[in-house]
C-alpha cells in the first residue's frame, strides 16, 4: 500500500472570518465594550482613537474584560484586578500570559474583527 503525501498547505490563506462587531460611532475614545461575535466574547477598546480587540474572557477566573476599566491602554478586569495591555493582550505583571487579540478594521462606520 502506497502512502499518500500530505498536501502542501503553506499557500493557503488565513482561514479567519471578518465579522462586523459594532458601529464606530458607538465606541468613543477611552471606552471598553463587551460584545459577542462569531460565538465568542470580544472585548473592544478605543485607546485614543485606535481600536483593539481581545478575547473578552479573563484567563484568571473568566471575568468580563470588556467591562473592565480602561486607563490609557491598560484594562483592569473588574472581577479580580488582573491588568492587560489592550493594544497587545500582554498581562502587565506576568510575561508568560498574553490574552489572544484580533485584528480590527474600520470600514466607514463599521468596526470589523478578524476571528479565527
Amino acid at each position: 500500500m502506497a502512502l499518500t503525501p500530505r498536501p502542501d498547505l503553506s499557500n493557503m490563506k488565513d482561514m479567519s472570518e471578518q465579522v462586523r462587531i459594532a458601529a464606530l460611532s458607538d465606541i468613543p475614545p477611552g471606552s471598553s465594550h463587551e460584545l459577542i461575535a462569531g460565538g465568542r466574547v470580544i472585548a473592544l477598546y478605543n485607546v485614543e482613537g485606535t481600536l483593539y480587540a481581545l478575547d473578552g474572557v479573563c484567563p484568571h477566573a473568566g471575568g468580563p474584560l470588556g467591562k473592565g476599566q480602561l486607563d490609557g491602554c491598560i484594562v483592569t478586569c473588574p472581577w479580580h484586578g488582573w491588568q492587560f495591555d489592550a493594544s497587545t493582550g500582554q498581562h502587565c505583571l506576568t510575561e508568560a500570559i498574553r490574552q489572544p487579540s484580533f485584528p480590527v478594521t474600520i470600514d466607514g462606520d463599521d468596526v470589523l474583527v478578524d476571528l479565527p
